[in-house]
C-alpha cells in the first residue's frame, strides 16, 4: 500500500477522496461546459484570489497577525504552488481562446502550438523541484519552506528525468480542434499512451515532493481527468487536466489545512513512524515505494518515447509538426467529435484529411 489510509482516520480519508474526486469531475463540466462557467473559474476567481495573496503577503509583511497566522501564508508559501496555479490557469483560458476563437489569437494557425508550450512549462515547474529536492536532501530528509518533511535522492532525479522525456512524448502540436458543440478543446493525437506516461510522472512527483497532499493532488486530481477522457469527452483529456489542476490550485492555496491538518490528511509509506508533524521530524523512512515507482516512471516515459520515435520513422513523418497516431480508436473518436467544425481554411483541409483517415483505418495499432 503507497499510502496510510488505515487506523482511526481512514473513513475520512476514503470520504475525502471520493469527495474530491467527484467535486473535480463536477467543477469540470462547470468549466469546460458553458464560456460563462469557464470565464468565471479561470479569470473572475483567480482575480480575486490574487487581491487576496497580495493582500495576505503585504499585510503580513507589515506584521499583521492575522495575516501571518493565515493558512495561506503559513502553508503555501513555496514557489512551486504559485508557479502552478497560475501556469494552470493560464493554461485554461488559452484553451478556452483555441476553443471558442477569441480574437485573432483564437483563430490564428499559430497558436495552435500553445497547448503544447504550456504543458511544457508546467511539466518543468515540477522537474525543477524535483532536482531541487534532489541536491537539497540527497540520501535524507530535508525541511521545505512549508515545514514538511521531504526524502530526497535519486529517486527525484529518475523522475525528473522521466518529465523531460514525457515533454517530447507530446505529438502533433499543431493538430489542435474545437469540439462540434464547442465545448472542447481537442488534441486528438494525445491518446492513452501519453496519458498513462503522464499521470505515473506527475504522480510520482507529488508522491515524492508533496506528501501531504498526493493522496489527492496524485490520485484524485490525475484521475478524475483521466476518467472523464476514457468516458465521455474523447480527445478532451488536456483541457480536462488543465480545468482540474487550476480549480484544485485554488482551492488547496485557500484551504490547505483540509490537506495538512485535518481528519482527512493521508501521508505515504515512506513515514514508516507513522506520523507527519512538522514540528517533529520522522525517526524513520522507509523510501523504497518511492525508488520503485521512480524507476516506473522513467521507464514508461522511455517506452512511450521509443513507440512514438518507431511510428515517426515507419510513417516518415515530423511527430511534432504532424499527427502519428491517425490510426488508433483514441484518435479516431476524438476526430468524430471535430469532423464538422472546422472554421479556418487550413483547419477545414487538416480536419477533412484526418476525418477520411479515420475512417478508412482498420483496428488499433502502435
Amino acid at each position: 500500500m503507497l499510502f496510510q489510509v488505515y487506523g482511526d482516520n481512514a473513513i475520512y480519508q476514503w470520504i475525502g477522496w471520493i469527495l474530491v474526486f467527484c467535486c473535480l469531475i463536477g467543477a469540470n463540466e462547470l468549466a469546460r461546459r458553458t464560456k460563462t462557467g469557464g470565464v468565471i473559474a479561470f479569470l473572475v476567481i483567480p482575480a480575486v484570489l490574487t487581491v487576496y495573496f497580495i493582500t495576505i503577503y503585504t499585510a503580513a509583511a507589515m506584521g499583521a497577525d492575522w495575516a501571518l497566522n493565515n493558512p495561506t501564508y503559513v502553508h503555501m508559501t513555496s514557489w512551486f504552488h504559485y508557479a502552478k496555479l497560475y501556469a494552470a490557469t493560464i493554461g485554461c483560458i488559452g484553451f478556452m481562446a483555441l476553443k471558442y476563437k477569441w480574437g485573432s489569437i483564437g483563430k490564428s494557425h499559430w497558436f495552435k502550438c500553445f497547448p503544447f508550450v504550456i504543458v511544457a512549462i508546467n511539466i518543468l515547474i515540477a522537474v525543477v523541484s524535483d532536482f531541487e529536492s534532489a541536491i537539497r536532501g540527497w540520501g535524507t530528509t530535508w525541511i521545505s519552506t512549508e515545514g514538511v518533511t521531504l526524502y530526497g535522492g535519486w529517486h527525484n532525479v529518475f523522475n525528473g528525468v522521466a518529465g523531460l522525456l514525457n515533454i517530447f512524448c507530446m505529438t502533433g502540436w499543431w493538430g489542435i480542434y474545437s469540439s462540434k458543440k464547442k465545448d472542447d478543446m481537442l488534441w486528438p493525437d494525445m491518446i492513452w499512451l501519453y496519458i498513462l506516461a503522464y499521470d505515473v510522472w506527475n504522480f510520482q512527483y507529488t508522491y515524492l515532493n508533496l506528501p501531504t497532499h498526493a493522496w489527492y493532488c496524485g490520485l484524485a486530481l490525475l484521475l478524475a481527468p483521466t476518467v472523464a477522457a476514457s468516458l465521455w469527452n474523447k480527445g478532451g483529456w488536456i483541457q480536462n487536466r488543465a480545468n482540474a489542476l487550476a480549480i484544485w490550485c485554488m482551492f488547496a492555496q485557500v484551504f490547505p489545512l483540509f490537506q495538512d491538518r485535518s481528519v482527512f490528511t493521508t501521508i505515504p509509506v515512506l513515514y514508516a513512524d507513522g506520523f507527519m508533524d512538522a514540528a517533529v521530524r520522522p525517526t524513520a523512512a522507509n523510501p523504497t515505494a518511492q525508488g520503485v515507482i521512480s524507476v516506473l516512471s522513467l521507464a514508461i516515459n522511455a517506452l512511450a518515447l521509443a513507440i512514438i520515435i518507431r511510428r515517426a520513422i515507419q510513417q516518415k513523418k515530423n511527430p511534432y509538426k504532424n499527427e502519428i497516431f491517425t490510426d488508433t480508436r483514441d484518435f479516431q473518436l476524438a476526430m468524430e467529435r471535430a469532423c464538422a467544425n472546422a472554421s479556418t481554411r487550413r483547419e477545414r483541409r487538416d480536419s477533412a484529411e484526418n476525418c477520411q483517415n479515420c475512417r478508412g483505418a482498420n483496428g488499433v495499432s502502435f
